[in-house]
């Protein structure tokens, strides 16, 4: 009895292990913000931030597979259709949400855009109960209706802001506040349909993670045809207005 249970919990990763990834994201999501608006230009293509990012996530998860010792494995087992039908739909609808989040950085103070984004988890929690009929404890709704109100009041007080000191309240609407709740409520529905795939059609996160950015990066890169974007990149060069410093928050994100 006491063996048979050694492997299940070998799987499972250390408290230590989970504290220390769960500080790294939560530094990660607070320094974005703060980043992309220091080092992004506002001229700069989103569509090649987001293909740039796209290619960093591919190179990472293939580094982390290959210290595993597992990537001979998976590619052996990988078939074109079991990969759009689990990665397909999640690596569009990612696409479009990281063109959106990259519009809202330059739009936003780093404050109302984090808690802004952070109804993501709302929309996880709404999208989760529809695909997998996963409920929420009364705390998590609670603690969901408040992160809910914190973005609503966050949204009119940056409105207003901007209005009083001579700017566009519609422009910070349209170009700042609409394109990241709209990301938010993307992420939740990918992420539920990722957790939809790891579930029931047991697919690891790292080949999800290739298999996204992947996909993702064709749809993008087939929405440059006839995109202001793809104009952008044909006229100014695909790395028009980058720096190093672009080139590093790419990689961060």
């Amino acid at each position: 009895m006491g063996s048979s249970s050694t492997p299940a919990a070998a799987g499972v990763p250390s408290r230590r292990k989970v504290a220390l990834y769960l500080t790294l994201l939560t530094l990660q999501y607070g320094a974005q913000p703060l980043i992309s608006k220091r080092f992004v230009r506002q001229d700069t293509i989103v569509t090649s931030l987001v293909l740039a990012t796209e290619g960093a996530k591919v190179i990472c998860a293939i580094i982390l597979l290959i210290a595993e010792g597992g990537l001979k494995k998976q590619f052996s087992n990988w078939s074109l259709t079991g990969s759009l039908t689990a990665s397909g739909l999640p690596a569009a609808i990612y696409a479009l949400q990281n063109s959106l989040l990259q519009i809202s950085y330059k739009n936003l103070d780093s404050l109302t855009f984090s808690i802004l984004n952070q109804t993501k988890l709302l929309w996880t929690a709404f999208f989760t109960y529809l695909i997998l009929g996963q409920k929420q404890s009364s705390k998590q709704i609670l603690a969901l209706t408040l992160l809910i109100s914190a973005a609503v009041l966050l949204s009119v007080g940056e409105s207003s802001s901007k209005g009083s000191k001579g700017g566009s309240s519609d422009y910070v609407l349209l170009y700042g506040i609409i394109p990241v709740t709209v990301a938010s409520m993307l992420s939740g529905l990918a992420s539920s349909l990722c957790q939809w795939a790891s579930q029931v059609k047991k697919h690891t996160s790292y080949m999800m993670t290739i298999e996204m950015s992947f996909i993702g990066s064709l749809c993008l890169l087939a929405s440059t045809y006839r995109s202001p974007d793809g104009e952008a990149i044909r006229k100014y060069g695909f790395f028009h207005e980058w720096t190093l410093w672009t080139a590093m928050e790419a990689k961060l994100q």
